[in-house]
Formats: C-alpha cells, structure tokens, sequence
C-alpha cells in the first residue's frame, strides 16, 4: 500500500465512502421497511380483533357509540346492567328530545367509570353523565374473582393509550395485563364468526345499533316493594370502592363536568340502603346530586308484580317506559338539556324510536299474556350487588 499511487488512493477511499453511505442507505431503508411492516401488521392484528371479539349486546353497545357522529349525545350513562334496560335512549330522544346513550355493561367495576369517562370524551362532549350506582356497594374481591367482569369493559373497547390505562388500572396482575392488551388472545377461537357480516361490520369497531344501546325484555319475575325509606343510619361502603368513587369525583371537578348519580328501582336491603345514606353524604358533600328512585317509586308507577323482569334486579319493557319518563323528566327539569327534535340530522334516532314504539307495543302484548298464564322467568342467577 506504501508504493500505491495517489489516484488510487483517493478511488479507494471514494469507494468506502460511497460504500458507507449506501449501507446508510440500506439502514435507513430496512428501517422505513420494519416500521411499515410493524405498523400493517398492528393495524390488520387490531382489525381482526375487532371482528372476532365476540358478538353480543355489549359489543352492539360500545360498537354503536362509537359509530355516533361527534359532538351529538347530550347525556352519557355509565354504570352496569341496570343501566340499559332501564332506560331506553329512543324514548328519551322521541319524548324528551334528549340523545342519551348508555356505556353499561354487566357488572361492570366503579373503577373503570374514569376510563370510560375519558374514552367518552373522545368524540362527544356530552352536557351531563349519569352514573347508576349499584356497584358501589359490592366487595372488590366478588369483582375480581370473574375476568369478565373486566373484559366487559376493556375489550369493547378501541386499541389506544385510554384502553392501556383503564387494563392497568383494573389488572393488578401485572403478568395477565398482555392478554387484556392483546385480546385476541381471548377471541382467537372465534375465527369461524369472521365470515359473518354483522362481524364484519364491526372492522373498524363502528357499527350503528337500531336501539341506541337499549335492550328490551318482556320476561316477568313478580317481586314485592320494600320500603326502607325509614332508615337513615349509615353504613360504610366497601373501602375500594369508595376510592373509586372520590377518583372520579375529583375527575369531574377538575374537569367541570356535569353530573348526576342514581340508584335504579330494585328490592331494596336494609344493609344496602345504609350504605346508599353513606354514599349520598359523599356525592352531595362534593355538589353533585344523589337520586335513589326506590324513594320514588309511587311517582315513577313501578307496580313489582309486573314491571320486572327477573324477581327485583332489572325491569322489564313496562317498567322501563316508567322509569324513563321519570328520569327524563328529572333531567330537562334540573340540567335543562335543549330538546332537540327540531334539528337536522336526527334520522337514526327517528328511526330508533319508531321501532321501540312498535316493540314496546309487542312487548307490554306478551308480558300480559305471561302474567294471565303466571308464565315467570327463571330465578336469576345470584351476582354480587
């Protein structure tokens, strides 16, 4: 090399120069390639999942609420399986001029309502939430001993960093998170169901529901008022929960947001109502306003012999007609939500409120029929309450 002439010198070293910048080149490239590939194969892996996640009334429910166009419902209502077929969104919007949408699933945990407030707020920007308080009242530990009671919540749920947040919050085991984060690790036996078109519907997780996330029962389950409306001791709530409940009252403080916390009809425990007086003195300690309806249930018109579906635990299509007359009116009453009837752009929630009118009309129809032949639904199946 010692002997080698200078031009030769130089083409070598242009050569390793050029060398180094096209292996740079190929570096660069490889990378744009691998992210490409990561980010398609993330998409298509989130795509599926939607699809086969399974199929139901919860997955119609969130599905639904996404597909809602932006900015459009007034009242978000979060809570567990009271809160859907209690209150049925096409009645509030074609006799109250209120579009209200449910967020509820079954058994669902108090401390995924901050999550799903967040998750809410994504599109819409509703004027009040409404949050059915049932749960508060149950032990953590009978929350937790069933994984679906999460997944009801976490996997109807869009892929994002809120989702990530809400598993983190809800799975303490930090081993188990991946298969929340990953759901499909759940699903991936519901391969066969991706042929069918109402999962199909669902790639983008937007599918419209005709109900607006209400869900209509005709069954009948005869029960029988208790009045605790004398009892006025407290009794503290389950201590995380309690947690959960000051969380999202500071969420929605610093956040000035409107709210309003209920307790649906039901056959009332002494217990119970005790811890109900606990969480009253909260809520309204922090402003908000506390509406327990088993104090109401003259004015409402629940008869318990036929306006339930399941001996005391959720209403039935006449006993929802009931109780959301009286919610609908409690809200234009104090929150002065505009109607909006008169608007462009109502079609869908036209159209949902035609269709419950002719199925409240069948449904009032067969739970007569029930009763005259003493026809009752099954003993419901004991949950934690």
């Amino acid at each position: 090399m010692a002997d080698e002439k200078p031009h030769t010198r130089i083409s070598h070293r242009l050569f390793a120069i050029n060398r180094s910048e096209m292996e740079r080149k190929m570096t660069r490239r490889q990378a744009v390639e691998s992210i490409i590939f990561i980010v398609l194969f993330l998409y298509l892996l989130m795509t599926v999942t939607y699809i086969i996640r399974t199929n139901g009334d919860v997955k119609d429910r969130f599905t639904g609420f996404y597909a809602e166009k932006d900015d459009t419902i007034d009242v978000a209502m979060i809570g567990s399986s009271p809160v859907y077929p209690y209150y049925a969104a096409p009645m509030m919007w074609g006799e109250y001029g209120i579009r209200a949408y449910p967020i509820s699933t079954n058994l669902q945990r108090p401390v995924a309502a901050v999550g799903l407030l967040e998750e809410i707020r994504k599109t819409q920007s509703p004027s009040l939430y409404i949050f059915e308080m049932r749960m508060y009242t149950a032990r953590e530990m009978d929350l937790t001993n069933n994984m679906a009671y999460t997944r009801g919540v976490t996997d109807n749920m869009k892929y994002s960093w809120n989702r990530i947040k809400t598993i983190n919050a809800m799975v303490d085991d930090v081993s188990e998170r991946y298969t929340y984060y990953f759901d499909i690790f759940k699903y991936h036996s519901n391969w066969k169901t991706m042929v069918l078109p109402e999962q199909l519907a669902c790639f983008r997780y937007e599918k419209p529901d005709d109900q607006k996330g209400y869900v209509m029962t005709d069954e009948v389950g005869p029960c029988e008022e208790v009045d605790t409306s004398d009892i006025t001791e407290r009794l503290p709530m389950p201590e995380f929960q309690e947690e959960c409940l000051r969380n999202l009252l500071d969420y929605l403080k610093e956040n000035e947001l409107q709210a309003l916390f209920i307790l649906s009809p039901t056959v009332m425990e002494e217990e119970k109502q005790k811890m109900y007086n606990y969480i009253s003195d909260i809520i309204e300690d922090s402003g908000y306003a506390f509406v327990n309806m088993n104090d109401y249930n003259e004015e409402i018109g629940l008869d318990f012999s036929s306006d339930f579906s399941d001996y005391g635990g959720h209403v039935n299509a006449a006993g929802a007609e009931k109780c959301t007359a009286f919610l609908s009116r409690y809200i234009v009453e104090n929150y002065g939500i505009k109607d909006r009837r008169d608007e462009a752009g109502s079609d869908s929630w036209d159209a949902a409120y035609r269709q419950w009118q002719e199925e409240l009309g069948e449904a009032k129809k067969t739970i007569a029929e029930r009763i005259e032949k003493k026809d009752f639904a099954d003993a419901p199946v004991e949950a934690p309450e």
